[in-house]
């Protein structure tokens, strides 16, 4: 839990202030028995009804002591562990915004999930139980051993028999526990990670009616988890029995031997009442201490997991160079760019080379799993690449801080994701500060105003997660509007009207030409149709580069190119 040492500086005080209640709390618990023996030894057995109440009101007042600061460290505990929770979880997603594509994709999207809620939650019930049991129960303990003693020694010679046992299963139960509850964090995982998957696509599912094998799926995840934290239980719930019953066999022989004494006049009632109370509050004390060890236990397991996200470094290093305005614009560089997700496989992309020019349109066409949404990923930096050179605006995107570079490009990704919230709203993300007239006039490029002011509510309709609530041609239209309010100098559309019918297609390519005329346009398409009327087509094959043109040179030129026109097309239009 190295990580935490930050948080313990930050809520060190609050945790202190919570300790000292609960020591106050647990004298206070240890100077009741002794007060109870001294009522019945010497108030009772004397008949001194004076002393009985005087004792009694001392004790209401320890107890009523106890009481106000129970409360008083349940309040600054809760404070304390809820505040630490949520910051901890903060700094948790913050981490996880600030990692690449790379990273990401080493953490499966469910196991991110479980971590920033499930596994913040068990850390911050243990901060919580360190704070309201752990620190109260050894004091207790110690101190119940301590009162004992001072009552009867000899007496108090069973806890040495007592305590060492205890100890010995209270180690078990962390040694063997802990694997099992890293098994039921890892299943946990699953079951979200199906559960996401489901939520996601649930439109595929009910489309193909593919419930019973959904819940096959889930079903899978659930017995998994539900095996686990069955085997997890089982072997944590054999030590609480077992340290419950050397404690009670404890107080069963104080009672035996304590009687004994007692009929042989060595020893007073009100000491067995008090040696009792105390032998009780160390069952307690026990007890708990191996309760709170078993949420030790699980808070480890969980801040193990917790720490890989910490520690997970990201390789992409953030440059510190700013872009100067003045310099030449929307000017894209490749240079012998090679490019891999697993560096020990062969690259996903082989020796690219290319330059975009200010204002140019440039198409990159190739079959499935070609490498074309590889290729533009590299342009905002989502992966970087494993040789080569990557230039914009005449600088080495590695040198330049990400968030400059990424200011100055605009993105419409091959899968049009909307967010919870209006149309606006979601347009608002390519620039907050945009007014309605820029709003709406991007709409009208990307040919999403037509079907946004057919809506009752317009340009304030509420979509719904993921846009469900429209359709995949109004999706996509409604991310190209949030690109171009972006005002960007360079548009990557990764395959972004693959949604929408040939006619509106046209119309937005038409619009994007007269909106953007010192745009730069990298545009990615399956649809040969789609680049034939760029500036310059980009054709790649297995992640390289077959041919650089215009349509009428690459179909002399690239076999490639004149393949995918006539499967589309066809020869008769050559």
């Amino acid at each position: 839990m190295v990580y935490l040492k930050g948080y313990a500086h930050k809520y060190g005080m609050g945790f202190c202030t919570a300790v000292f209640f609960v020591t106050l709390e647990a004298f206070c618990d240890l100077l009741l028995p002794t007060i109870m023996s001294k009522i019945v030894d010497v108030g009772v057995a004397s008949k001194n009804l004076n002393y009985v109440i005087k004792m009694g009101m001392v004790m209401l007042i320890i107890a009523g002591l106890g009481a106000i600061a129970a409360c008083v460290r349940n309040v600054i505990a809760s404070h304390v562990s809820q505040k630490m929770g949520a910051e901890l979880r903060s700094d948790l997603f913050k981490k996880i915004q600030g990692f690449s594509f790379e990273n990401i994709d080493k953490f499966e999207g469910g196991t991110l999930v479980t971590r920033l809620t499930n596994d913040v939650t068990q850390v911050q019930n243990f901060v919580n139980g360190l704070m309201r049991i752990f620190v109260k129960a050894p004091i207790v303990g110690i101190g119940s051993i301590i009162m004992a003693a001072r009552l009867n020694l000899r007496l108090s010679m069973i806890l040495l028999g007592i305590v060492p046992v205890v100890a010995i299963l209270i180690y078990g139960n962390m040694k063997l526990g802990y694997p099992y509850f890293i098994k039921v964090q890892k299943s946990l995982d699953g079951v979200n990670g199906v559960m996401r998957e489901y939520l996601s696509g649930v439109r595929v599912v009910k489309a193909f009616n593919r419930f019973e094998y959904e819940i096959k799926r889930f079903n899978i995840k659930n017995t998994l988890l539900t095996q686990n934290s069955t085997a997890a239980m089982k072997v944590t719930s054999i030590f609480t029995p077992m340290i419950g019953l050397v404690v009670n066999s404890g107080i069963v022989l104080v009672i035996w031997i304590g009687g004994i004494n007692v009929n042989k006049g060595n020893m007073h009632v009100g000491e067995i009442i008090a040696f009792t109370n105390y032998m009780t509050q160390i069952l307690f004390s026990l007890m708990m201490v191996s309760n709170v060890f078993t949420m030790f236990v699980r808070a480890r397991a969980s801040s193990q997991r917790i720490s890989e996200v910490f520690l997970e470094k990201d390789d992409m290093i953030n440059g510190n160079e700013i872009m100067d305005d003045s310099t030449v614009q929307g000017r894209v560089e490749f240079a012998h760019v090679f490019f891999s997700y697993n560096k020990d496989k062969e690259p996903t992309l082989k020796d690219i080379s290319f330059t975009c020019l200010q204002g140019e349109t440039v198409g990159i066409i190739g079959s499935t799993g070609s490498g074309k949404s590889s290729l533009v990923n590299l342009i905002p930096r989502f992966y970087d690449t494993l040789s080569g050179e990557i230039k914009v605006n005449g600088v080495n995107i590695k040198t330049l801080d990400i968030k400059t570079l990424r200011e100055k490009i605009a993105v419409v990704p091959q899968k049009a994701l909307l967010f919870s919230g209006t149309i606006i709203d979601n347009i608002k993300w390519g620039s907050a500060s945009a007014s309605l007239e820029e709003i709406k006039e991007a709409s009208i490029v990307a040919q999403a105003h037509e079907f946004i002011d057919k809506l009752p509510e317009g340009y304030n309709a509420k979509i719904g997660q993921g846009g469900v609530n429209f359709s995949g041609g109004q999706r996509q239209r409604v991310s190209i509007a949030r690109a171009l309010v972006k005002k960007a100098e360079i548009l990557i559309l990764d395959d972004a009207t693959s949604a929408v019918d040939t006619d509106t297609e046209v119309k937005i390519r038409k619009s994007l030409k007269k909106y953007a005329k010192n745009l730069t346009c990298i545009l990615i398409a399956h649809r040969i149709t789609s680049v034939m009327g760029a500036d310059k087509i980009i054709v790649i094959d297995n992640g390289e580069i077959k041919g650089i043109g215009r349509h009428a040179d690459l179909l002399k030129s690239c076999d490639v190119y004149n393949d995918i026109f006539i499967s589309q097309i066809g020869r008769e239009m050559m």
